[in-house]
């Protein structure tokens, strides 16, 4: 058996095995996966080495290649369990030197096969940073050549940034949008001879953003420290970063963000709001971004769906062809907005959106969104360049939220919220043929006539044991016909109420009706049986009702048991060849005696009950469930009334007028002792 794992940084894998489609304005990107070949003689082992990996959680996905849908009886088909284990190896380095901004460090790489490991923190509205190799020289006075990687690897995409110097000349990297209140790892390797070591010295500086006042720098802060909590290296950060803007660069004095508050409001698990304190639309303008931060750091919201809808004010806007262009970050935010640099950051890639007075509604959706802190930029942008907005403005409603399953799964599914090994996250489980992330593929979905169809099918099939119940009476086997009277009810019921789209009728709770659906089937076979053994009718009677004692408890313990029918089936065999066996020694010949009871009657009805059996479980799948199990209605059916014996010669039927004129027991006896003697 092949399966195939998944990784991913920061949030479980959005995966999708069967090909379905995604909702419509949702982002997928794939994740890394590899494929592992499995079988039940040898345990195999994979190993997936990642070098310096970002910090954070880790999730594996693995599954099994698409079933083959066929439904089969438990008991009757021999489970092949496959046993996936994940194990995590770590190797750390200790003292990884500190590389403070703005201070040039020397360091020495000893060799090739041991390269040199740095790591600067980067503050709070960083808006690009600069890093800088100089003095490059080896041990034997010869040419330079190293290799400088910036940042760690986050799969399924990985956005290291490579720099290779060569010679004792400078060499730079800038990065815009570094991630803010983070750990930037820095790797030198040398590319030149083994024995030789390497002399560096490296610089890293930061552009600090200025937000756009006091009033709003101070709500922006204590809020998110309020949501974000202690982090290590926060404390402290903030005041000296907005204290290095004036030192870092000159032309920082004007701001280059708006920072909007947002107050996060958790309603339920994997369910947050995020509420605007100066209402529900933003300012926008072409002069600096409007910021605004949506927290899911919490470790608990990487499970849902996040949801940010966009409704630009027509009215508001005073240039009729500008733009408003958003952009959905996690980490670090996009501070420079233009209709080219497609929503990129210094280490990972954003998500775009616009909207305009011809189409002023946006939404993104996004899947499990990584565990960290998101942000949403927005800019006024005009078609000739920044210089005709001037001063103008817009905007903009916002609504952004956090839910388990992106528009409750539709009406075609149901959300459920799944937990692995302390983990919490949603999923939709869809119906009536839909499939897809939120139910929303139709490809394979049942049109509202064959919901219809699948329906009258197995609801009205159990029509036949009319036949069944009609002969019962006739023959004055008036248990038996109420038992079979019970099992059409239910059996009708259960069906209606079992049914995945919107023909559905349910009369009283799901599990009551299913429970009393596998009832009266055990029991109807049961009673059957008893009843052509030809017992005495105490005896008969109460095996009626201890085996029904039995049979609820058993269905009780394990519903789906096959045990549950193959047991009474076979005790109920047990009994009637016994009593036949015992009626034929009696009378010295074969029981029944009749060639046309046979004939007629015994091997039709059992021909019939071994085919619903073949057909039960052997031919039924998810995809014909609805003609085979109303196959198997309609045969049991058919059998029941073809197995029932006569009734006795003496008794007539419906002939309860005669014995409610004899008022006295003894008459009765007479009559039984009568018709004994003739």
């Amino acid at each position: 058996m092949e399966i195939t794992v998944h990784f991913r940084h920061g949030a479980p894998p959005v995966i999708n095995p069967l090909g379905t489609r995604f909702p419509a304005n949702a982002t997928v990107r794939p994740s890394y996966n590899i494929s592992i070949t499995l079988s039940s003689a040898v345990q195999n082992t994979t190993f997936v080495n990642v070098t310096t990996p970002a910090s954070g959680d880790w999730f594996i996905a693995a599954h099994l290649p698409q079933a083959a849908g066929r439904i089969e009886v438990k008991g009757f088909s021999t489970p092949c369990p496959y046993m996936f284990q994940a194990d995590m190896f770590v190797l750390r380095l200790t003292d990884m030197p500190v590389l403070e901004p703005g201070v040039p460090m020397p360091h020495t790489v000893v060799s090739p096969a041991k390269p040199l490991h740095v790591k600067v923190f980067v503050p709070k509205h960083a808006a690009a940073m600069r890093f800088q190799l100089s003095s490059c020289v080896t041990s034997e006075q010869r040419a330079c050549t190293v290799r400088v990687l910036l940042g760690s690897i986050t799969l399924p995409q990985s956005f290291q940034r490579s720099l290779t110097c060569t010679g004792s000349t400078n060499c730079s990297l800038a990065l815009e949008s570094p991630p803010w209140e983070k750990w930037l790892q820095i790797m030198v390797e040398s590319l030149g001879t083994a024995n030789a070591s390497v002399s560096v010295e490296m610089l890293a500086s930061f552009t600090v953003c200025r937000p756009g006042s006091a009033s709003s720098f101070l709500n922006f802060i204590s809020l998110n420290q309020s949501q974000a909590g202690a982090r290590p290296g926060a404390a402290g950060s903030s005041a000296p970063a907005a204290a290095q803007a004036p030192l870092n660069t000159s032309g920082q004095r004007s701001s280059c963000l708006q920072s909007q508050p947002v107050v996060r409001e958790d309603l339920d698990v994997v369910s947050v709001r995020y509420r605007l304190l100066n209402g529900p639309s933003v300012p926008v303008s072409s002069l600096s971004p409007t910021l605004l931060l949506l927290n899911l750091n919490t470790g608990m919201d990487s499970g849902g769906s996040l949801v940010v809808s966009l409704l630009l004010n027509k009215t508001s806007v005073s240039l009729a062809n500008a733009t408003v262009a958003a952009c959905v970050s996690a980490a670090s935010p996009v501070l420079s907005l233009n209709a080219t640099r497609n929503c990129s950051t210094a280490f990972s890639q954003g998500y775009p959106l616009s909207v305009s007075t011809s189409s002023a509604e946006a939404m993104l959706i996004v899947l499990y969104p990584q565990t960290d802190d998101w942000f949403l930029s927005l800019q006024l942008l005009c078609p000739k360049g920044q210089g005709e907005c001037g001063s103008a403005e817009g905007r903009v409603s916002v609504l952004a939220y956090l839910t388990p399953c992106f528009n409750d799964c539709g009406p075609y599914g149901q959300c459920s919220l799944l937990r692995r090994h302390g983990f919490l996250y949603a999923g939709c489980s869809c119906k009536a043929g839909w499939g897809g992330w939120s139910c929303t593929d139709d490809s394979k979905a049942q049109s509202v006539g064959t919901q219809n169809l699948a329906t009258l099918l197995l609801t009205l099939s159990n029509l036949m044991f009319l036949p069944a119940i009609a002969v019962a009476v006739y023959r004055f086997y008036l248990v038996e016909a109420s038992v079979y009277t019970y099992t059409m009810f239910f059996s009708t019921f259960y069906h209606a109420c079992d049914q995945p789209g919107v023909a559905v009728l349910c009369i009283m709770d799901y599990d009551t009706l299913q429970y009393c659906d596998f009832l009266g089937s055990v029991v109807s076979i049961w009673v059957t049986i008893l009843c052509m053994a030809r017992l005495k009718k105490i005896l008969k009677y109460v095996l009626f009702v201890l085996g029904t004692l039995l049979i609820a408890m058993s269905l009780q313990l394990d519903r789906r048991g096959v045990w549950n029918m193959m047991g009474p089936c076979l005790f109920a065999l047990l009994i009637m060849v016994t009593a036949w066996v015992h009626h034929g020694a009696k009378r010295r010949h074969c029981y029944p005696s009749s060639w046309k009871r046979w004939v007629f009657y015994l091997l039709p009805g059992i021909t019939l009950a071994f085919i619903a059996i073949s057909v039960y479980a052997f031919m039924e799948t998810n995809e014909n469930y609805y003609y085979t199990h109303s196959i198997w209605h309609v045969l049991v059916a058919c059998s029941v009334a073809f197995l029932l014996p006569p009734r006795d010669k003496h008794k007539k039927p419906w002939a309860w007028s005669q014995k409610l004129t004899c008022r006295y027991q003894i008459c009765q006896n007479d009559r039984e002792e009568l018709y004994a003697v003739t």
